[in-house]
């Protein structure tokens, strides 16, 4: 699965919650300043081409929606995250939380719970 751009997820993002939906939906959603409606225009296509986002047919325009889930985006994501920055590993993942004082030591022991839970 191919990575999304900033942009590209922005809109992602706003297609995931909106589920099938026209471009002029996406950029009311979207924060100011706004970005124009052929920039969303055009990330959409892209997205189409990328494999992320598909279309119908509806009156005079399109609607577009997602055929990629956030789910399985977001385990991909991770995935190249985990691999690229921490070599593969859960325990250098959490321990550069924990050396960065991002992680409390009671959700440490929160999340122990949680992943001995998850292996029974």
């Amino acid at each position: 699965m191919k990575e999304l751009t900033k942009a590209e997820e922005q809109v992602m993002q706003k297609l995931w919650e909106l589920g099938t939906t026209n471009v002029k939906s996406i950029v009311a959603l979207m924060p100011e300043p706004k970005p124009a409606y052929n920039t969303v225009s055009t990330i959409v296509r892209i997205l189409e081409n990328k494999g992320f986002v598909d279309h119908e047919k509806k009156g005079k325009g399109y609607v577009y929606f997602p055929i990629v889930s956030q789910e399985s985006y977001k385990k991909a994501f991770m995935k190249r995250f985990m691999a690229n920055y921490f070599q593969d590993s859960f325990k250098n993942l959490v321990s550069f939380f924990a050396k960065e004082d991002k992680m409390a030591i009671d959700e440490l022991e929160e999340l122990l719970k949680e992943v001995k839970k998850d292996a029974e």
